[in-house]
């Protein structure tokens, strides 16, 4: 894994894990990262180009 990436995701599941327990139960926590998780993944390659690194 590049740099970059591992950089980006790192910032993401950091920043989740810190509002994690304001989003109460199992269910919702695993619903939210999810829908962290598919707009990480997405815009990595738009941030990449922005940033010159693609």
């Amino acid at each position: 894994m590049d740099p970059i990436t591992l950089g980006f995701y790192a910032t993401v599941c950091g920043a989740l894990s810190i509002a994690s327990p304001r989003f109460g139960t199992f269910l919702p926590r695993l619903v939210i990262g999810a829908g962290v998780g598919i707009v990480a993944a997405a815009l990595l390659p738009v941030i990449r180009q922005g940033l010159g690194f693609y």
